[in-house]
């Protein structure tokens, strides 16, 4: 199966169409399979006494609120339909994570086949209930929740109409960037064996090595931040991914998915022409007459390997030469 790696816009944006063009442009550069933002009406995300992560804080003006901060980054519905008319026309999916009831009926309406679940909904029952009855493709993400966490919400989903082979459970770890230490990417394969799901990892590091790990551990679909330039303003600009990393994280992650190939061990057709090369056959040491006895004093393994195999070494000792043999010429039986 081949590696589905969305582009994580977000809100990265900064609430500028233009900004959200030129992203989908760089996603498009890159060659990833999606770009994806972030839908949802601030009035029903975030209550006007919520106070911001340390991450947000940190990255973006510390005398607004959350609601303030998210008001700002907030896309209305004319510019959603513009950009995924632009997504459309570069030829590239166009995903979006919705945060409220009103979102989820509004991207279902563009005709979206795949939601994205965001790792703070996970325990949203009403939400989630939303999202199973659409019947739509569905990616999880799963930052901050246990194994248990993750099967409630499962649940929910298949028992309110969606298929489990439809449903993608993305590990994740919800803190911008992610030390290293906490990524567990182990995790992910812990849900594979536990839910028998297919699955894949939202990446919050710094860097791209992580990403391209969890392709190696069986990763399906990948999502990374990123942005124009990390020290643009705003809460997510710093952990994401300027253009050039994105592309060569799509590199690497294609590299290696090419690279795992199908699992049978043999020649594979570009190493074939390497084994008389690099193999060995039985060769004469000492000059042999027709009658001597083959004997570890007069017969040793050489380069090239299209005489007799050094494995039948064992058979050939022992043996009376047919003919005459010449130091370093290839034995015959």
């Amino acid at each position: 199966m081949r590696v589905f790696i969305i582009a994580e816009a977000g809100v990265n944006h900064n609430g500028d169409i233009n900004i959200a063009k030129k992203l989908i442009d760089v996603a498009v550069e890159a060659g990833t399979d999606a770009v994806k933002f972030q839908t949802f009406k601030t009035e029903h995300l975030v209550s006007k006494t919520a106070r911001k992560a340390d991450y947000q804080i940190n990255t973006s003006d510390s005398n607004e609120s959350q609601f303030e901060m998210i008001k700002k980054l907030e896309l209305d519905s004319e510019t959603h339909i513009k950009l995924l008319a632009y997504c459309q026309e570069k030829n590239i999916m166009f995903l979006s994570t919705p945060f409220d009831h009103d979102s989820i009926n509004f991207l279902n309406k563009l005709g979206l086949d795949t939601f994205k679940i965001p790792s703070g909904e996970i325990t949203n029952l009403p939400y989630l209930k939303h999202i199973g009855s659409l019947n739509k493709k569905v990616i999880l993400s799963t930052g901050m929740s246990n194994i248990e966490e993750i099967e409630k919400a499962l649940d929910v989903l298949i028992n309110t109409g969606s298929k489990k082979e439809n449903i993608t459970i993305l590990h994740a770890n919800t803190e911008y960037p992610t030390p290293m230490a906490d990524v567990n990417l182990r995790a992910m394969q812990t849900i594979a064996k536990t839910f028998n799901t297919l699955v894949g990892y939202s990446d919050h590091t710094l860097g791209i090595e992580i990403p391209i790990a969890a392709v190696a551990l069986g990763a399906t679909v990948i999502e990374k931040h990123f942005t124009l330039d990390k020290k643009m303003k705003g809460p997510d600009h710093k952990a994401s991914l300027e253009p050039d990393e994105l592309k060569a994280m799509v590199t690497a992650i294609r590299n290696i998915e090419n690279a795992l190939g199908n699992g049978v061990k043999k020649a594979s057709n570009s190493e074939i022409k390497n084994k008389v090369i690099a193999r060995k056959s039985i060769v004469a040491i000492k000059v042999i007459k027709k009658g001597d006895v083959f004997t570890e004093k007069n017969i040793a393994t050489k380069r090239p390997g299209n005489g007799i195999s050094p494995m039948r070494w064992e058979k050939v000792l022992g043996m009376k030469a047919r003919k005459d043999f010449g130091i370093d010429e290839q034995i015959e039986l």
